[in-house]
Order: structure tokens, then sequence, then C-alpha cells
């Protein structure tokens, strides 16, 4: 189905924030005093003390030397920076079982803010700008419900959008976001999984070569609840995806995944926090990336709070990027942040390299040429991720699409030596 563009509407106003907070602007007291003095702020450095605000003036400049803003190539997401976007309804294309639902809602839609509120200056920017919001519902049936939403019409003025998820008390279903064509685009997804729901939402970035993408993702948990959330990032020139997901209540349980392929001159980026907030709750965090190409550049950082209300807590977050080739970089930052000591576990690992010669060398020496036995260990490292998705048909389409990123550059991935022959 095609979407309508509903009437625009004034902007509902947004709770200010503390006076203090927002003379700050997310900087913290030193722990050796002299906080009168300017010279002496410091910038936060923890995810869970961020500020929050749908307020655009209340983020400052971005200058490049922010911790989350100091990879990321500014001149490219400046125009997503200053405000002015164009937030209205744009054309999509559904598909969905019968107990699963898409609308369009007013920017004063009640769904809006009940998971989270913008940390950074782009996300500020895309909320302020909402004229309306797309709603998704999963509804509580007997069948595994889904929603499959394809976006390729948003051309390459800056634009933004904001989508609320939203799966019912039990219900259970997947929800696909497949983003294709151009872009300038800057998002916010909320999504809430009520209580005893079972929920999977997946993020499609195979974006044309130009396209610019900046979108933060907010979940909240409810008690004996399950998210999956998967982001896929194949095609763009700068994809920065920001999922964070609060498990806010008893129960509560979250594996969130991450595929991705930079290839040369790309930027992906990822920053992904679990907040444990509640008793016994659950958290598993594993992304996986390649790079090949000179200028191709992936950032990871994973960030989890272990609240002073999460006992029972049982969590672990792993970072792995397979390097393909000279000229590339893969930065993988994994902080953990622990209040209570009566968990069940927690760790974090993260790791950067290049193939692994043994297993070349098995495969190499059962006949398979090393070209195809790179590929076939490539395929390996990415599969084990996207065949977490738990939709065959989409698992079939990505694997293609990582084949076809791989036959694409099979000129540079072949050892210099064989190359030169």
């Amino acid at each position: 189905m095609s979407s309508t563009t509903p009437p625009h509407i004034d902007q509902p106003i947004e709770p200010a924030a503390p006076a203090q907070g927002a003379e700050q602007h997310g900087a913290g007291a030193h722990s050796d005093g002299g906080w009168d003095a300017p010279d002496k702020k410091i910038p936060v450095q923890t995810r869970s003390e961020r500020f929050q605000s749908g307020d655009l003036d209340a983020f400052p400049t971005v200058t490049g030397r922010e911790v989350n803003w100091k990879f990321a190539p500014l001149a490219k997401l400046q125009p997503l920076l200053d405000g002015g976007l164009d937030g209205s309804a744009y054309r999509f294309l559904a598909r969905q079982s019968d107990g699963a639902d898409v609308e369009w809602g007013r920017s004063d839609d009640p769904r809006v803010g009940t998971a989270g509120l913008p940390e950074d200056r782009a996300a500020a920017a895309a909320w302020s700008a909402r004229d309306a919001v797309l709603a998704v519902t999963v509804k509580a049936t007997e069948a595994h419900e889904f929603i499959t939403i394809t976006r390729s019409d948003f051309g390459t003025q800056p634009r933004a959008a904001h989508t609320v998820i939203t799966a019912e008390p039990h219900a259970q279903g997947i929800v696909v976001l497949d983003n294709r064509g151009s872009a300038l685009l800057s998002e916010n997804i909320e999504i809430v999984v009520q209580d005893g729901a079972r929920l999977t939402v997946v993020s499609l970035q195979d974006w044309d070569d130009d396209a610019v993408h900046v979108s933060t993702h907010f979940a909240e948990v409810g008690r004996d609840a399950f998210l999956k959330h998967v982001v896929v990032s194949l095609g763009g020139d700068v994809i920065r995806v920001n999922p964070s997901t609060h498990l806010g209540a008893q129960g509560a349980d979250t594996e969130m995944y991450g595929v991705y392929f930079a290839d040369a001159g790309q930027y992906i980026e990822q920053q992904v926090y679990v907040n444990h907030d509640a008793p016994n709750t659950r958290g598993r965090v594993n992304y996986k990336g390649a790079l090949q190409g000179k200028g191709a550049h992936t950032v990871w950082i994973g960030d989890v709070l272990i609240g002073r209300a999460g006992d029972g807590t049982d969590s672990y977050e792993q970072n792995r990027n397979l390097v393909l080739t000279d000229g590339t970089r893969a930065d993988s930052i994994p902080n953990l942040e622990i209040e209570t000591g009566n968990i069940e576990g927690a760790g974090h690992a993260s790791a950067t390299g290049r193939f692994d010669d043994e297993q070349l060398f098995y495969l190499q020496a059962r006949g398979i040429p090393e070209e195809e036995a790179r590929r076939l260990v490539v395929l390996g490292f990415l599969v084990e991720v996207i065949q977490k998705i738990g939709a065959p048909e989409l698992e079939e389409r990505l694997i293609g699409a990582v084949e076809q990123e791989l036959a694409e550059g099979r000129s540079v991935i072949v050892a210099p030596a064989e190359a030169d022959a």
C-alpha cells in the first residue's frame, strides 16, 4: 500500500530540560572540584549520563571533538545537524499480515516519546522536524505477524522521519524496515515491546552509493518480553545507526545483532547501548563486519549499563571485524558499567583481524582455490549473524547481497602475488 500525507500541524511542546543541564549540555562536574571555573568543565564520558532532549536548541553545535561524534565525517552529515529538515510524510510500500497495522499519525501522537528521547543533535533535529509519525502495531493474535516496509523515495534533500513500533502484550511478530534508493535522512525509531510480547525488528540499509543516513533507535522492553533487534548495513555512503534498549521491567530480554560490509570510501557506524534497569534481565549483543577497499571505515561502540536495580543480570556484548584489504580502518570500543555485584554474569569482547590462515589452508588442502576459500570464510563469518533474523526469504536475500559485495571486490581480496601473476 502507499501512504497518504497528513496535514501539517504545530509541533507539541517538549518538556523543558533542567536549567543546570541546559547550561552544561551534557557535561558533568570533575571529582577534583573547581566546577565554577569554565575551564574545568569536562564532557560526560558514560552513555548513561548523557543529556536528553527533543529540543534541537538544547544541543550545542557539533565540533567533532565530542566522544560520540569524534569518528564521524561531519562535512557529509552537516545538513542533518543544522535543523530545517523536511519531516513530512513520505511514500512507502507495506506488506503485512492481518494482525499488523501501518498508519500515519499526527506529530503529537501520544506514543511519541514513550521509548526515549534524543541524546544528540542529529536525533533532536529529526525529532523537532517531524510533521507526521509512522505508527506500526503488531497485535496479539495466535499467528506470528509480519510487516515489511520498503522505503525508497526520500530523494536527495535533507529529510527527517519518525517511526513508532508497538508490540501489544503477548504479541509475536517481525517488522522489517527495508531502506533503498538515495537519501539524506535523519530519523528516530521508537520500539515498545509490551509485557509478554516477542518482537523482531530488522533495519536494512541497502541504500544507493550516495545515501547519507543517520538513525537513532530507542527500545523499551516490558516485563518478561523479548526484543530481537537486527541492523544490516550494506549500501550507502555514510551510515550511522545508534540503537539503545532499556530493559526496565523484570525478566526483560534482548538480543541485538548487527552485520555490515564496508567498501572503499564507505563509512558505517553503530553505537549500541543496553541498559539493565530491572531484576533478572538478559542481554546479548553480537555485531560482525567486513571491510574491503581503501578508505573503508567502520565504527562500533558498545555500551552496557547494569544499574543498581539490575540484580540477576546476565549480559554479554561482542564485536568482530574481518579486514579483507589494506587501507581500511575498524574502530571497536566496548564499554561496561556495573553498579551492583549481585549479577549472573557480564562480559564484553572485541577483535579485529585478517583471514585465519589455518582456515584458508584447510579449505585449500581440500582442493578449493584460494579466492573461493576466502569467499567461503567471509560468508561463514557474516552468515552466523544473518541467520539469527529468523526470516528465510530475507536471509537468502542478504546472503546474496554479501556474495555480490565479495564478487565486486574480488580483484582486491586476492593475494597480491596471485593478482600480479
